[in-house]
């Protein structure tokens, strides 16, 4: 069936007669099941022509879905499938259970199940089997970066749609970030009036002498983000929003000068960041900023609530100092908490907004920077700079998702040839993310029971459209959903092998969605940047 991610157990009876849908198959749905039942009626409804109507009293359907029982040992992501002479019995330990089982369902029907319209002549049958599966860990993710790059409200519905069909089950939204703000704060209006947009963008990496010299922005209003909050939750997706501070902070700047450091910069003159990079520009260390920024927050948590969303991204990376340095108000500052020089400041700034979501029922999560100058109690940690940050939040006894650099950072390029667009930081091909152990081995096992999962980050500075995400995300996101889905018994390696094969199968299925991914064989014409210069480039050292 060449299934994506791998089950846990699956007994085929090969032997056995196949299960022949009819014309027009029923469907039984259990108490607690209507969010399922509504999701086959729309998609396999849309790739068949059934309407899955309710099965009459008496019979039992072809398709039947049921939550399990207490003595069925099952936890709530888990799900069992049994197909034989009489039909499809789908079992979830709870509802996201039941979900993931559906989209196997799906899986198991073939590529042309993922079609928004039936094609003629088709013939519909599954192969008499028993299923048990579920997922290795409960983070299993994917960063969009929607600050660098805008993407529509469409596309981000169409990403989530996406991620479940893989059976990932959290989309991590960065917001904000130099270069836009996307998301729309009634009380301060200038964040997307002005923030939203920058009058161009520079083409290739920050050491590319091209310009796009289109204006280039947009933002999601605050129904928008309700939209894809609720969208989310019912594919049993968990959205969390990231509000960068207190660097990569220009846009937010831009729009209210007052949040920069005016003792030392002209903060009135700046714009929307254009380019690439880390910038100096960074919040100053003072009582009205953490005021703005709680205002912040405090739509942001209406938007998002807590039963969908429970952790709240802060950033806290890449923050310069220098200009903290050159302020008298931060230097000042400095001696009034009484922290350890600039380092102390940015943890002031994390340890105030870890006690303010915690004391709304919240958590912080924010990269491993945070680690800098105190890691703030409670706050979970985003590993992204290697495992070394990771594993000493892990050890500290603080939750942590895996996403290093090195492994999982799906703009980086995926092969080394001349053709790759815009090639970008570390060759990491699809055998590569495939191997990705998200668990260090040097850690205790009190420590890895604190990894929460994984997560592949995509950073869209160099990806200006919905074919240019795809590219780099597919296929690659199927292999990074296999290894944080399917758990393997020790010491049993991944089967590259059996995957690649697997694969030929999941590459129609992606076609069948859209999904412009790359070939195994190369980009496509259509598909490369020739002349747009990434990094490295000629005669530059190599990222290490």
């Amino acid at each position: 069936m060449d299934l994506i991610p791998l089950p846990r157990v699956a007994d085929l009876r090969e032997d056995a007669v196949r299960y022949a849908f009819g014309p027009e198959p029923a469907l039984r749905a259990g108490a607690g099941t209507g969010g399922t039942a509504r999701w086959l009626r729309r998609e396999l409804g849309a790739a068949t022509g059934w309407d899955l109507p309710d099965a009459p009293p008496g019979e039992p359907g072809d398709i039947r879905l049921r939550l399990g029982e207490l003595g069925e040992l099952l936890g709530p992501e888990e799900y069992r499938i049994t197909v034989g002479e009489s039909g499809v019995d789908l079992v979830g330990g709870a509802a996201a259970g039941l979900f993931w089982g559906a989209q196997t369902l799906r899986q198991m029907l073939g590529p042309d199940a993922y079609r928004k319209a039936p094609l003629p002549g088709r013939v519909w049958s599954l192969p008499q089997l028993a299923m048990e599966d579920g997922p290795r860990f409960g983070w299993r993710g994917m960063m969009l970066d929607v600050a660098r790059h805008f993407m529509p409200k469409d596309g981000v519905l169409r990403y989530i749609d996406l991620l479940a069909a893989h059976k990932l089950n959290v989309l991590h939204l960065h917001l904000t970030d130099d270069q836009g703000w996307r998301v729309e704060i009634e009380r301060y209006p200038k964040l997307t009036e002005v923030g939203a947009w920058r009058p161009r963008s520079r083409w290739g990496h920050r050491a590319s002498p091209l310009w796009n010299e289109t204006p280039h922005g947009g933002f999601y209003t605050r129904d928008d983000i309700r939209e894809i909050v609720a969208y989310a939750a019912e594919r049993h997706v968990r959205v969390v929003p990231e509000i960068d501070v207190p660097g990569h902070s220009q846009a937010a700047i831009a729009a209210y000068p007052e949040l920069g450091n005016t003792d030392v910069v002209d903060t009135a003159a700046l714009e929307v960041w254009d380019d690439w990079g880390i910038n100096e520009n960074v919040l100053a260390p003072t009582e009205g900023v953490l005021r703005f920024y709680e205002g912040v927050f405090e739509e942001l948590l209406e938007l998002f609530p807590v039963e969908v969303s429970p952790f709240v991204h802060v950033g806290g990376d890449e923050c310069p100092k220098e200009q903290w340095r050159a302020s008298a108000t931060a230097r000042q500052r400095i001696r009034e908490l009484g922290v350890d020089g600039e380092d102390g400041l940015q943890s002031w700034f994390i340890r105030h907004f870890d006690d303010w979501l915690t004391a709304r029922g919240r958590r912080l999560i924010g990269w491993d920077e945070i680690l800098e100058g105190g890691l703030a109690p409670g706050a979970a940690v985003s590993s992204w700079r290697g495992y070394a940050g990771g594993i000493a939040a892990a050890e500290a006894g603080h939750d942590v998702v895996m996403c290093p650099e090195q492994q999982v950072y799906l703009d980086h390029r995926q092969a080394g040839g001349p053709d790759e667009p815009v090639p970008i930081g570390y060759v990491r091909s699809l055998e590569d993310v495939y191997r990705f152990e998200p668990v260090p081995p040097k850690l205790s096992r009190e420590a890895a029971a604190h990894v929460l999962g994984a997560q592949a980050n995509v950073w869209t500075e160099v990806m200006e459209n919905q074919s240019r995400v795809d590219y780099q995300v597919f296929p690659r996101l199927a292999a990074f959903a296999e290894v944080v889905w399917s758990r393997l018994p020790e010491p049993v390696e991944r089967d590259w092998a059996g995957f690649e094969a697997r694969m030929a199968e999941h590459y129609v299925r992606l076609d069948a969605l859209g999904v412009d991914y790359r070939p195994p064989g190369g980009p496509l014409p259509w598909q490369r940047r020739p002349g747009v210069l990434g990094r490295p480039i000629e005669g530059e050292p190599p990222i290490v």
